[in-house]
């Protein structure tokens, strides 16, 4: 008997016409059937959003031939999940990718990406889930040394499956950085942003703010997704939704809980 082709779900954040998603596409239609649910308008940063006060509305687009296609005038999140309730009345896709992100999803900012809540919101239906950036914000980005990694990886999770309860972060460094010399499976590193707010003025003359900041991290462990990335590799961090801290149970459990 013929294997099934898979059904393959295709979003991001970056929105339905970014050239990251095209190539992520791209990618995906000889692995099987393929549908993008994607944003209408750029959605970055919009970490697990989900629409409640709101309508929702899908579109069909024309993105690539051979792919259906729909854009969203939601989050991420309500991408997927209009995706699998709404079109394919709540059947599950065989695999869920996001991205192509134009840019880094590294450490602490995979709590603030839309791509990678995408994904995770696809582990939390107990899809397979690979989200994917690229290190390089230039909507120009040259895509082609991303596409092996693409193949790769998703061939293995095609291959051998995922356990339930988390999804891959991958994130490729820009083609200037030089050749890739691998893939390395790490940790997330320890870092933080130290915010910075502009104070500027509109035409009006009225103040307004505006976030800047700096990336740091001072985890110099040589099995971090920071590490591996300066360093000409491919980082693949296995991503879990269960934000509990498991190893600070214990230690609470010895506090004096009374009541009044």
């Amino acid at each position: 008997m013929a294997k099934k082709s898979p059904l393959i779900l295709v979003t991001n954040d970056d929105g339905v016409f970014s050239p990251g998603i095209r190539t992520l596409v791209e990618e995906m239609l000889p692995l099987g059937t393929v549908l993008v649910v994607a944003p209408d308008k750029p959605q970055s940063a919009m970490g697990h959003a989900i629409t409640i006060h709101n309508f929702l509305r899908l579109a069909p687009v024309d993105l690539v031939p051979g792919a259906e296609a729909y854009s969203c005038n939601g989050t991420p999140v309500d991408c997927v999940k209009l995706a699998i309730y709404k079109l394919l009345d709540g059947a599950k896709p065989d695999l869920l990718v996001s991205g192509v992100n134009h840019g880094a999803n590294i450490s602490i900012n995979v709590l603030y990406s839309g791509t990678m809540s995408a994904a995770v919101e696809g582990a939390m239906e107990g899809i397979p889930s690979i989200g994917f950036s690229l290190m390089d914000h230039s909507i120009e980005a040259d895509m082609e040394h991303v596409r092996p990694v693409i193949r790769s990886v998703t061939a293995n999770v095609l291959d051998h499956g995922m356990e339930f309860g988390y999804c891959l972060n991958v994130n490729i460094p820009r083609k200037e950085h030089g050749p890739l010399i691998g893939m390395r499976v790490c940790r997330q590193a320890r870092a933080n942003w130290e915010d910075e707010f502009e104070t500027r003025k509109d035409p009006t003359g009225k103040e307004y703010h505006w976030m800047k900041g700096e990336f740091r991290s001072d985890d110099h462990g040589q099995d971090t997704d920071v590490w591996a990335v300066q360093n000409g590799y491919v980082s693949i961090v296995p991503t879990q939704f269960d934000m509990t801290a498991h190893h600070a149970i214990a230690t609470l459990n010895t506090w004096d809980h009374v009541l009044g």
